[in-house]
């Protein structure tokens, strides 16, 4: 308990832990996308357009955790760059839909196997099935704040 009986135990806060998690995750993906050229936004961004090739910069941003002004700004460099593609002109509306280049796929193998990597080594302590309860907690966990968020809106 902390002073005066008041505020968050961090030893046992569960939120504090995941955050602790969420940070040394962080922390290891970005050692192992350094070197090849890459943050985690940018590996973020041609993983969905990898699996859901078209997206918007509006949805590769919130799939990404990114501002719509942030990811506008990386798809300018990764296009510039020659690993995404976008129409020059939009068929309907605003949207620009991105699409991986060949040199866009090639990156994103090397990365996926090193963000794998990292992956494989946070869970080497878990066995699959406490792997899948994990999996399933953590998602039922963010149904419940995302829940939270609409009911109070």
């Amino acid at each position: 308990m902390s002073q005066g009986g008041v505020g968050i135990d961090l030893q046992t806060s569960l939120g504090y832990v995941l955050k602790e998690a969420s940070s040394a995750l962080r922390a290891a993906m970005e050692e192992v996308l350094r070197p090849l050229g890459m943050t985690i936004t940018h590996y973020s961004c041609l993983e969905l357009l990898a699996q859901r090739p078209g997206l918007s910069n509006s949805e590769l941003a919130r799939g990404a955790f990114v501002t719509r002004q942030s990811m506008n700004v990386l798809l300018q460099t990764l296009e510039r760059d020659g690993y995404v593609t976008r129409p020059a002109e939009a068929a309907v509306g605003k949207t620009l839909p991105a699409q991986l280049t060949p040199r866009g796929r090639r990156s994103l193998e090397r990365a996926s196997a090193a963000v794998r990597s990292v992956e494989v080594r946070m869970l080497s302590n878990l066995t699959s099935t406490e792997q899948a309860q994990a999996l399933r907690l953590l998602r039922s966990m963010v149904r419940s704040l995302r829940e939270a968020d609409v009911t109070d809106s």
